[in-house]
């Protein structure tokens, strides 16, 4: 392949996403230089939008007071209503199932209490052994809640040898369990190895078996194309400061399904925010859930975060999340391309190589020396991402990477190994 600089340039000149790079804030080293952030997998970078965003809602707040939540530029009652659209489009699904709200730990528990619902005869959980800590966190200890002891979580692993988990591995542990199984809960796209799974074939085994079927999306929403309606997922959870750049912190987004919404036998925890709109300030009404995944709502939303989200999600309108999945794709082959052919010799890729079983990350298994290496690149001007126990993440986000940072990453890690 073409190795050179100016073959990176020139596909930047041909990347038809290349003005949204312009759209952000690109950290800078302390010579003034950008830093080759490749980390978006961890916090997206600001746009540049979000400022003025954040400083309409202060300044109404200064103008209007309470006032502000009707007489706002964008009035505060509806708010979250803004999000609803443009967050559908990037996780496919019908503006009804999804909703922002809370973060993303909170949904997940607040989705088991509803889609957790153990007896005597079912009450298992399948999830990825190397899932997300907090994932395994929230199942164990709602297991724990429900009076169930460490036998009712049942972990899949790759086989030995094998980095990743195998779809037919996972659905044949589906089939064999399927009697147990309460909820099969998987992280869509694996923060540590960066597996893309097949959701709609996971759901369809999920719900042959009985059981109920969520996703973390945490590392795929703004990622990778979900299509979570066509899944028949019963549910999802992301949060929206990685690929979603909304900001440390900001809020996260849930995903119901619209079979379950008009259920009301269905148990949850709720709050005022997810009671019918019409008579919510009636304030003596028992509760009635609106026939949405807005009756998960808890709680008023927080303006201020909402905004942040809806700068970013306006980026995401304007560039259409397939035409940033096809620009992933290139991009992460290109990074994967160079370096087999300059690192090979000092890394493994654990991330599968099939484009459709990942998205805009790759793992990086170092052989010897890991963390001194990552540290030297980041040293050098490169911010990515070290795992324990020997992993350097890389993120190649379509929205702001361009393929010149991919091949100054490639060059750094070569010369530093090279030292």
């Amino acid at each position: 392949m073409n190795t050179s600089l100016e073959h990176a340039r020139q596909l930047d000149e041909t990347d038809e996403l290349r003005q949204f790079r312009d759209a952000f804030h690109i950290p800078k080293q302390a010579n003034g230089e950008d830093h080759i952030y490749l980390c978006g997998n961890s916090l997206g970078l600001q746009p540049k939008e979000t400022a003025a965003a954040l400083t309409q809602e202060l300044n109404d707040w200064a103008k209007y007071g309470v006032e502000g939540h009707f007489h706002a530029k964008n009035p505060w009652l509806p708010y979250h209503e803004f999000l609803t659209q443009a967050m559908a489009n990037v996780v496919g699904a019908l503006p009804e199932e999804v909703v922002v709200m809370n973060t993303l730990s909170v949904n997940l528990h607040l989705m088991m209490v509803s889609f957790y619902r153990p007896t005597q005869e079912r009450y298992k959980i399948i999830i990825e052994a190397d899932a997300f800590p907090s994932d395994v966190y929230a199942v164990e200890s709602q297991i724990q809640f429900h009076g169930y002891g460490p036998d009712a979580c049942i972990k899949v692993k790759p086989r030995e040898g094998e980095h990743t988990i195998r779809t037919a591995d996972l659905l044949d542990l589906i089939n064999r369990e399927g009697d147990k199984v309460a909820l099969v809960l998987i992280g869509n796209t694996n923060y540590y190895t960066g597996q893309f799974f097949d959701m709609k074939a996971i759901t369809v085994a999920g719900h042959r078996a009985g059981a109920l079927v969520g996703f973390d999306c945490a590392h795929g929403a703004g990622n990778v194309p979900l299509e979570l309606h066509d899944s028949g997922a019963d549910f999802a959870v992301w949060c929206s400061y990685k690929y979603l750049n909304s900001g440390p912190g900001s809020l996260g987004g849930c995903f119901v399904h619209q079979r379950h919404h008009k259920d009301k036998s269905i148990p949850r925890f709720t709050g005022w925010w997810g009671h019918n709109k019409a008579t919510r300030f009636g304030m003596r009404d028992g509760f009635d859930p609106i026939p949405t995944a807005e009756a998960w709502q808890l709680s008023n939303p927080p303006i201020l975060s909402m905004a942040a989200i809806r700068a970013s999600l306006q980026l995401f309108e304007a560039a259409g999340i397939h035409n940033l999945r096809k620009k992933a794709i290139s991009l992460t082959n290109y990074m994967e391309a160079l370096l087999i052919e300059q690192c090979g010799h000092a890394i493994e890729i654990i991330t599968p190589s099939e484009s459709k079983e990942r998205g805009s990350q790759l793992s990086l298994l170092v052989t010897k020396q890991g963390k001194p290496l990552f540290d030297a690149i980041t040293q050098a001007g490169v911010i990515a991402d070290w795992r324990e126990p020997n992993v350097i993440r890389v993120s190649p986000v379509p929205m702001y990477n361009s393929y010149e940072d991919v091949w100054r990453f490639v060059d750094v890690m070569y010369n530093q190994m090279k030292a």
